[in-house]
């Protein structure tokens, strides 16, 4: 049994979260925290990790109106062409697939469903919906409910699972 930090609930061998307030119940060693500066010209912001590196957002027309930074890998995934994106990994035989493949990024071991979250945009928003996944989303820490929308702004932190995405939204 592992005994939640967070409230005391005890939860059954290997649980990464807390089934009753939703703390995660593993810890990550060496987390870095990012900040969303500007440039010194006041134009493309810049994600800063002093422990990752630093990405550039363009803002030139044709980019993605969506681009999902990978904290632990430092990789940047840009969206673009569709107003509905899946999100998830790939196994032998699945019948569908998601649109963003999360499975090179160590999607299994970090707890990321085949069909974990959807990102949407509706009338100018981008939405997030946790898609009933096994270990949970949340956003800037706050577990979400399955099948239902939230509104994402430029510089969220989601977590699938325990796999870290900050969202960089084009303005």
């Amino acid at each position: 049994m592992i005994l939640c930090p967070n409230c005391q609930n005890h939860e059954v061998a290997g649980a990464l979260f807390c089934s009753k307030c939703g703390a995660q119940l593993v810890q990550a060693e060496n987390m870095a925290t990012q900040s969303i500066q500007r440039d010194e010209k006041g134009s493309a912001p810049l994600i800063k990790t002093p422990s990752i590196h630093t990405a550039p957002m363009s803002n030139t027309p044709g980019d993605s109106l969506i681009t999902l930074y990978l904290v632990s890998s430092g990789k940047v995934l840009p969206l673009a062409g569709r107003n509905e994106f899946t999100l998830g990994r790939i196994t032998e035989g699945q019948p569908i697939l998601p649109d963003v493949d999360l499975t090179p990024y160590e999607a299994y071991a970090q707890g990321v469903s085949r069909l974990h979250a959807a990102l949407k945009i509706v009338n100018q928003r981008v939405i997030i919906v946790d898609m009933g996944s096994s270990n949970g989303t949340r956003v800037n820490g706050q577990k979400i409910v399955p099948k239902v929308d939230y509104t994402l702004n430029h510089g969220d932190m989601i977590t699938l699972g325990k796999l870290k995405i900050q969202v960089l939204l084009r303005q």
